[in-house]
């Protein structure tokens, strides 16, 4: 059972421009000003600058401008490439993480308070702009895993509110958000930021109550804001009807969905919202725990039986190849030599003649071989070994009869 010390793990996803980096500063501090500082992960490659400290840095492990350069890539391959190798590490990053979220030790005898340093509750991750490269690429998938693996994790899909005003616009994150929790299988949280521009419940009304977005999307219809860039209604718009069709058929699709998500409006700017924010937090963490940690768990087992199976699999043919069965149940008995086939060709005699020349002549041991014996002949062939050492650097008949033949032919 989870307790409420146990650790949590945030990761925060989102599109370019969302606030996401802001967003992160503002929970960084307010954990600060709470005496709860969180553990801070940087995997953004290429970001130059952060208001924040990270304890973990990828730029610390990878150079982004330089795996640009050897691997030729531009902007989005040397970003996925940096994850990739940065996930390689992963074993580190978590060997870290477990020992910083351990729980303290008793403080001793005298220590003065406040010696003992407090138990991190929170870890807070920072991904890069570009969502498909973190997650649907093999690395994202990876740190995810393990940081599920080891610690409640929950997402929270940053939303750049003033731009979300529009109907197709809301429904494209709607969308990305709904790929995502399908994805990762980790519990979400809507983050509407930057509510001091423009505020977020005409999205939360859209998304509880479907009259309110069809109401709206009925507006921009008969105003052509469907249209083109010239709002005139031309290509997928007011004319064909094709958009205002699929996002009629959407809102119905997503009616489900949004009955699983926790959504919170926040100002990165302000700090309006962030102890919803944190309450959303904690809920979706019990979530983890009570629906999703189950399951995780039945993966791992399953995909370790699968393991174990293969294992079993190629030990089983392994066995076979050396046939160990047959040794294992006669033990203790010599193992008859097999018969020789007969010669049915000169050449198969002859290579049965040099087989039995390479063999020296030499029988099988008796089935009372003595351990002493085969010390001594181990003894006898260290001798043959280091009297051939020391035969092979003297000359022998043959090399002196060719040494007489040169001096004849070069006297000659």
């Amino acid at each position: 059972m989870a307790t409420s010390t146990e650790p949590v793990a945030i990761v925060c996803v989102g599109m370019a421009g969302s606030g996401k980096t802001t967003f992160m500063q503002r929970i960084n501090a307010h954990l600060h000003s709470k005496k709860e500082p969180p553990y801070v992960v940087n995997l953004d490659p290429a970001v130059r600058n952060v208001p924040f400290e990270s304890n973990i840095d990828i730029r610390d492990s990878v150079n982004y401008k330089e795996v640009m350069k050897q691997y030729n890539l531009g902007p989005n391959g040397g970003i996925l490439t940096s994850l990739n190798l940065f996930a390689t590490k992963i074993d580190q990053i978590l060997t870290l993480l477990e020992k910083r979220t351990a729980p303290p030790p008793p403080p001793e005898e005298g220590a003065p308070p406040g010696s003992v340093k407090k138990q991190i509750k929170n870890i807070i991750v920072d991904t890069p702009g570009q969502i498909e490269v973190f997650v649907w690429s093999a690395s994202g998938d990876i740190l995810l895993g393990s940081l599920a693996s080891s610690f409640p994790t929950v997402i929270a899909y940053i939303i750049d509110t003033p731009r979300s005003g529009s109907t197709s616009t809301f429904m494209s994150n709607m969308l990305y958000a709904c790929s995502i929790l399908y994805k990762t299988k980790l519990p979400m949280i809507l983050v509407f930021n930057k509510t001091d521009v423009k505020d977020a419940s005409f999205a939360k009304d859209w998304m509880t109550d479907f009259e309110a977005f069809q109401a709206a999307l009925q507006v921009e219809e008969d105003g052509g804001g469907m249209g083109g860039a010239d709002g005139t209604g031309a290509g997928f718009g007011q004319g064909s009807g094709y958009m205002g069709s699929l996002l009629h058929s959407m809102s119905l699709v997503l009616e489900e969905f949004y009955k699983h998500l926790r959504v919170v409006s926040v100002s990165s700017m302000t700090g309006d919202g962030i102890d919803d924010f944190f309450v959303a937090v904690q809920e979706k963490k019990d979530e983890f725990n009570r629906d999703y940690k189950p399951e995780l768990e039945r993966r791992r087992k399953q995909r370790d039986n699968e393991k174990e199976g293969k294992r079993q699999k190629e030990l089983g043919k392994l066995l076979a190849d050396l046939n160990m069965d047959n040794t294992s149940k006669g033990k203790g008995k010599p193992k008859p030599k097999p018969k020789k086939e007969e010669p049915e060709t000169i050449s198969d005699m002859e290579d049965a003649e040099d087989e039995d020349d390479e063999d020296g002549g030499l029988v099988e041991p008796d089935e009372e071989y003595e351990e002493n014996d085969a010390d001594e002949d181990e003894d006898g062939l260290k001798k043959r070994y280091q009297q051939a050492l020391k035969d092979e650097g003297a000359p022998s008949a043959d090399d002196f009869s060719f040494a007489k033949y040169l001096h004849s032919s070069n006297m000659g």
